[in-house]
């Protein structure tokens, strides 16, 4: 009897390792988990397998289970699971400089704040230039822009520098005018010095902030890598693991490739070349670089400013301010030029273009160039005002809106004084946007707007700010379904950046980017998608961020 059993024990071993050795291996195995793959059909699966830094593999727990052995499996408990999370449009490389030296001035109710921020941040680290970014005069009870006084009296020793929460206006002091070698006779193209009672009031707008901003002492090459790896530990934790940088200059192109290559920096990065710097026709005379982690294939241009600071160039004035219709940034023969020279690169363009009149141009001269319908993707960046009678531009020479959702949302309180009721109808337009091509890339213009993607996620869906207002959303008709929404921060975004065949799914064959969260942002109430956080993320495979 005894042998009987010890042959029994023998037999049950061998076919156990049978089956062992007919399993696949991998080196992760999720499963138990609600897997969005966002591929073609948006199926849901349960589990995946991961090797060499890609999905091998999705399916079922038990297609999955029965036919994979794995280093790692993770059992997820039935947490929801998404492709990495992608930023369409941003300022990464920018948004980590700030974190070193900028004080944060997002969020400020009045100047006064504003001075006592800069005061206890430079009482901490004194330096010879005060720079910041963030403040917003939309947010403060007098909502007029500020002046150069406040900043004369509290740093008459130090020159002061500091921009709007757009980026497209800055307040500067006396002292640092007269570094910059700023007069009454200077004049700047594309640029404005704003002047009250023929007195410079610091207030520069567009190319004008050049002048100051040339001078300000450049950061150290540590500064620039602590920056980027900052960077990308915050995206990582809010579940970015691609981004697109719009618009770098040659030399960080290159410190981020020579990083990536050491594994000091991972995220992936779409570089758009920046047109207002030189040496981007050199590189692009070298035709597209792509490797796993970085692709250089596109240029970035300035068409207008912004809205808020009246800088977006508009068809008719300011509702406003009726003696101003905004800014062009350069001539239109270099927007030409630049066209021109990429469609025969083989690169795209993406044009930041806000206003009305801005985006009636560069729709025009895409047009002139691409002539008929094509798959060279080029971008209009923004598209927050689109006159009605230019929005089939779009769909006629296959023009891509990439838009920021939390722009609408952020502007929402202030854009029908700017605009008047009639214009903000074909503002923010993000459904009508989305039905040109059927797509619609998404990102957030981090640090413009909060890095968070899921907020990009909310606002476009539900068209409110944080607390949930308004009631009904903000011009309701064109908010976007959830699977819209979904897509257009993984998929679509891939998909504006040429990348769709290598991310943005969980699918075969693509890296193994994903994100877990803690909620489920297809099914859960409205008022609970902003408070999601993300658990886990991955990127090809290896966790590079872990929540609480």
């Amino acid at each position: 009897m005894k042998r009987y059993i010890i042959l029994l024990y023998i037999l049950m071993f061998v076919f156990f390792q049978s089956c062992r050795d007919k399993q696949q291996h991998a080196d992760l195995v999720i499963h138990n988990a609600k897997v969005y793959t966002v591929n073609d059909d948006f199926s849901i699966a349960e589990s995946f397998a991961i090797k060499d830094g890609f999905f091998i593999e999705v399916g079922t727990d038990e297609e999955i289970l029965n036919k994979y052995s794995a280093n790692e499996f993770i059992d997820l408990d039935g947490m929801a699971v998404y492709p990495g999370f992608i930023d369409a449009h941003c300022h990464f490389y920018y948004y980590g400089l700030g974190l070193q030296r900028d004080v944060d001035l997002v969020g400020t109710k009045s100047f006064k704040d504003v001075i006592e921020l800069l005061k206890e941040h430079h009482k901490k680290y004194p330096s010879e230039w005060i720079v910041g970014r963030g403040w917003d005069q939309n947010d403060w009870d007098v909502k007029e822009f500020p002046d150069k006084k406040a900043l004369d009296e509290n740093f008459p020793d130090n020159p002061v520098y500091i921009t709007r929460i757009d980026g497209h206006a800055a307040l500067v002091n006396s002292l640092a005018i007269k570094k910059a070698g700023i007069d009454n006779s200077t004049v700047v193209k594309g640029g404005e010095f704003k002047v009250l009672n023929n007195e410079f009031t610091g207030i520069l707008i567009d190319n004008a902030l050049e002048l100051v901003r040339d001078i300000i002492p450049k950061s150290t090459r540590n500064e620039k890598i602590k920056g980027l790896v900052d960077a990308q530990e915050n995206c990582f934790s809010v579940g970015l693991t691609s981004i697109a940088d719009a618009g770098l200059e040659t030399y960080v192109i290159r410190l981020i490739d020579s990083l990536q290559n050491e594994a000091t920096l991972n995220i992936r990065i779409y570089a758009m070349l920046d047109t207002d710097k030189d040496g981007y026709k050199e590189f692009m005379n070298g035709g597209i670089y792509k490797t796993d982690k970085l692709n250089v294939r596109s240029v970035k241009l300035y068409a207008d400013g912004a809205l808020g600071s009246r800088g977006a160039r508009l068809i008719e004035a300011y509702s406003d301010d009726t003696s101003n219709y905004g800014l062009i940034i350069k001539d239109p023969s270099f927007y030409k030029e630049v066209c021109n020279m990429a469609f025969e690169k083989g690169y795209q363009v993406n044009t930041h273009a806000i206003g009305d009149s801005g985006v009636r141009m560069m729709l025009r001269i895409y047009g002139d160039v691409l002539e008929d319908t094509n798959d060279l993707r080029w971008r209009i960046e923004h598209a927050q005002v689109v006159h009605p009678d230019d929005i089939h531009f779009f769909k006629t020479y296959s023009i891509i809106p990439s838009v920021q959702a939390t722009h609408a949302t952020s502007d929402m309180y202030w854009a029908d004084e700017r605009l008047g009721e009639k214009r903000l109808k074909w503002a923010y337009a993000y459904k009508s946007l989305l039905e040109q091509n059927d797509w619609l890339p998404n990102g957030t213009d981090f640090p413009i707007e909060s890095i968070n993607p899921v907020y990009t996620f909310y606002a476009a869906v539900f068209r409110k700010d944080l607390n949930g207002y308004p009631e009904e959303g903000f011009n309701p008709e064109n908010a976007i379904s959830r699977e819209e929404a979904l897509r257009s921060i993984t998929i679509w975004a891939a998909k504006a950046a040429f990348e769709e065949n290598e991310k943005g799914s969980i699918e075969k064959g693509k890296f193994a980017d994903f994100v877990v969260l803690d909620n489920d942002l297809m099914e859960i109430t409205e008022a609970d998608i902003p408070k999601i956080k993300v658990k886990k993320t991955f990127l090809s495979g290896e966790k590079v961020f872990q929540g609480k």
